[in-house]
């Protein structure tokens, strides 16, 4: 086996896509070493780093009802008025109670809770995190020693919990330090949405593989304004500019990294379109679709090795 490192981008319910580029290299005689992800990526690279063979992954995550990682909200029962309720009171439409239950099901048959654990596995794991209260980033498990806990003593779920935790969509997660300051962590991508800078980028003896997504706009390069933006693009913009800073920043000179640029498109004709991070009602097909789309983008990247 060749040893890898492995960065996954946040992209909601895509991280299916992930899993398919996993399987390619899985299939081509690579083993994680190291994996590292924010949000959605923050889930892949958990439960690949407790040891599940990609195939098993992928059967796991196609019998995965999405739906049921929203939660529940008020707006279940009151609609409109109830989802400004659930805000105004839990600073998020939905909970993701559901989802750190998943995960820790997930991990327990593996005998993995805490990233110490997953240092008993010979792997490591990072996942980032955003500290509204401290307005930093948070890479765990080495900064849960601001909540009075040893880096390997932090439960995995919970670190997957507060890096899935999109702003305003999910309720943030609310921990107390170890001088009983609460603080509100919420999506890692809000801050580093793909954090290859933390390994270095790799070596020819270890590569660091990046996963990260791109619609079919962003692959033909018309991403840039030939207009005046409206609101809805500006906001866009704003948001991206956040997300992208500290990546943009931190990847280093002269650095290897192998990003794998995955497509977000399903379907054929004018039916095609990109798959946005929150659809939870994904189809079977669609599901299929965007592993392929991964699979796909990591036999080509491996093809130019």
């Amino acid at each position: 086996m060749k040893l890898c490192n492995g960065v996954f981008e946040g992209g909601g319910v895509r991280g299916i896509a992930h899993v398919g580029a996993a399987c390619a290299l899985e299939a081509a005689g690579y083993q994680f070493e190291a994996l590292a992800g924010s949000s959605a990526g923050a889930i892949v690279a958990a439960l690949l780093a407790a040891g599940y063979p990609c195939s098993q992954l992928k059967r796991e995550m196609m019998n995965l009802d999405y739906r049921r990682f929203k939660g529940k909200s008020l707006g279940d029962y009151f609609g409109t008025v109830g989802k400004a309720l659930s805000l105004f009171f839990t600073l998020g439409i939905y909970d993701t109670d559901y989802l750190e239950l998943w995960i820790k099901q997930m991990l327990e048959p593996k005998g993995i809770r805490t990233f110490g654990d997953v240092a008993e596995t010979g792997r490591q794991l990072f996942i980032t995190a955003s500290d509204l209260t401290d307005r930093k980033l948070l890479v765990f498990p080495g900064d849960g020693e601001v909540f009075g806990l040893k880096p390997e003593e932090f439960p995995v779920a919970l670190a997957v919990k507060a890096s899935v935790s999109i702003p305003v969509f999910f309720e943030p997660v609310c921990i107390k330090d170890s001088s009983g300051q609460i603080h509100v962590l919420v999506d890692g991508g809000l801050l580093s949405n793909y954090p290859a800078w933390m390994f270095g980028g790799g070596s020819a003896r270890q590569p660091t593989f990046g996963f990260q997504f791109q619609t079919e706009k962003e692959a033909e390069g018309t991403t840039g304004c030939s207009h005046k933006p409206g609101l809805t693009e500006y906001l866009k913009s704003i948001v991206a500019t956040c997300m992208d800073a500290i990546d943009n920043n931190c990847q280093g000179a002269g650095t290897e990294l192998h990003t794998i640029q995955i497509s977000t498109a399903v379907g054929t004709g004018t039916g095609r379109r990109n798959i946005g991070s929150t659809e939870f009602g994904l189809t079977k097909a669609q599901q299929e679709e965007l592993f392929e789309n991964g699979r796909r983008a990591a036999r080509i990247t491996l093809s130019h090795m």
